[in-house]
Formats: structure tokens, sequence, C-alpha cells
């Protein structure tokens, strides 16, 4: 491989990476600045990108998008997959961030890898290495540093905010694992539209897409476009292209970029604290992330 192409590749997953984390800034200034609400915001994003991700793949393609359906078991694993792989990734990751920030949010989510790692040692009965206890102790470090402040007297998050992050990276961690089989006999881009389209059809009794309430103006209707075209449909076609230049792990290590992103912006534009603990914090959850992204 041209050196060319792999600077080709490492400028996809970073932009990629930072076109996600914008996407987190962009969601906290709508769900607190404008009163978006959750429900709605993350419905119509999946709606409306789950759609966007199947005509692009019709139209590269030009296969019947309908064939994923075809078995029982592709059928089955592509509705978890939307239920509690997409809907709940999407929506526990925008409640983090409606009760802390973006930053915080994002960074909560990235104990994804940890949880990754306890799954794999309870399927294959097999104890954890010692780099990845050593992952689950600077992830473990980074959640405390991030939480507390180095202080137990009080939460430096609401209790709130920490239980939707939690959740989050076990949401992320399904989202990762679970469309594994699928993934590899079907196309990404098919697999991932209709987890969006279909998690976003089974949402649409709570999240009344019909029914909108908060402030929409010109600034929210431009970031609400961002969100699904650039944070959603560009973010994850940069992702797929990068994977042909450069190794998945490379990718991984790169994605790391999206909280970094998320920290920055948030602090640039929307004036968010973020301290030492924070960044300490943030640091070691990171580390985690980068140590067991270079493990075969």
């Amino acid at each position: 491989m041209s050196q060319s192409s792999r600077h080709q590749g490492i400028l996809l997953a970073l932009t990629g990476a930072i076109f996600w984390g914008g996407s987190g800034v962009a969601g906290q200034y709508l769900l607190q600045d404008c009163a978006f609400t959750t429900e709605w915001l993350v419905g119509v994003r999946m709606l409306v990108s789950g759609a966007l991700l199947l005509l692009f793949d019709f139209i590269f393609y030009r296969q019947n998008l309908l064939t994923v359906f075809r078995t029982r078991r592709d059928a089955l694993e592509v509705i978890a997959f939307a239920i509690f792989g997409m809907l709940g990734v999407q929506y526990t990751y925008f409640a983090a961030i409606k009760y802390s920030n973006a930053a915080t949010g994002t960074v909560l989510q990235y104990l994804m890898p940890i949880v990754i790692v306890f799954y794999t040692a309870l399927r294959t009965k097999k104890w954890p290495k010692s780099v990845e206890i050593l992952c689950v102790l600077l992830a473990v470090l980074g959640t405390f540093l991030l939480v507390t402040h180095g202080s137990l007297a009080a939460l430096a998050i609401s209790p709130t905010a920490l239980f939707w992050g939690l959740l989050s990276a076990f949401a992320a961690a399904f989202y990762t694992v679970q469309p594994k089989r699928l993934i590899c006999n079907w196309r990404p881009t098919l697999v991932t539209g209709w987890g969006m389209l279909l998690g976003g059809l089974l949402f649409v009794p709570i999240s009344r897409p019909w029914i909108f309430t908060g402030q929409m103006d010109m600034t929210a209707l431009l970031l609400f476009a961002y969100i699904i075209l650039f944070g959603t449909v560009i973010a994850f076609g940069c992702y797929l292209g990068s994977l042909q230049y450069i190794q998945p792990a490379e990718t991984s290590i790169l994605g790391s970029a999206e909280p970094l992103a998320a920290i920055l912006l948030s602090v640039v534009l929307l004036h968010i604290t973020f301290g030492l603990y924070d960044l300490l914090g943030t640091i070691c959850i990171l580390a985690t992330v980068i140590i067991l992204a270079r493990q075969k």
C-alpha cells in the first residue's frame, strides 16, 4: 500500500471521528438550549438517516434491499440490532448528553471496550489477560475521576447522567458485537441502514415525530441537518472508507478522536468547563481504547 493511500485512510478515519464528536455537541445544544426532547431528536434522526443510508446502498450496489430478511435468523438479528443496538445506543447516548454534556456523555460511552472484555471472558470462560485487567483498572480510575473529581463527598455529574452514560457503554458494546455475522454476510450500509430505519419506526409511538416541542430556528435546523448528514451518514461513510486503506485496529485507535473532538468543541463553542480531573479521567478511558485496539 502506498503512503498516500495510508494517509488517505487516516484522514478518513479522523474525519469520521470528528464528525461523530461534533454531532454530540450539536445534540447538546439542541437538547439543552433549544429544548428538543431526546425522544423526538433520536427518533427523527434514525428515520431520516436510515432512509438515506438505504438509498445510498441501493444507488451504489443496485441490489434488493430486502434480501437481508430472506432467512428467519437474519431477520431476527436485524430486528434485535435495530432495537437493542442502534436505538439503544442512540437514545442512551443523547440522554447522557442531555443530563450532562457532550464531552462527558461521549467519554462514558467509550467504556464500551471494558464491557466487551467482560462479555468475552464470560462467553469463553477464560480469565482476562493481564493487559485487559490493566485496562479495566484504568477505565475504573478514569470513570472515578470523571464522576467524582477525586472526592467521594459528592458526584461531579448527576446520578441520572451517570446512569445513561454507563447504559450507553453497554448499548454500544451490543451494537459493536451483535451484528458481526450480519455485516460479514451483508453490506455494512445495508445492515446499519435497516437498523436505523427499523429502530426509528419501532420508536415512533414514543418519539411521535409529528409532534415537535422546542425552539426551531435557523441555527437549530442547520445543527439538526448536520447531525443527520455529517454526524451520521458521512461520518459512517468515512469510517467504512478508511477500512479500505488501514487496518481496523488503527481505525479504532483513530476513533478516539471522537471524544477529543467533543471535548474541544464543547469547551470552545458551548463554554463547558473541563478541569484537570476531567482531563485525567478522559486520558485513562481513552488509554484503554488504544491499548485494547492494539491487541490482536
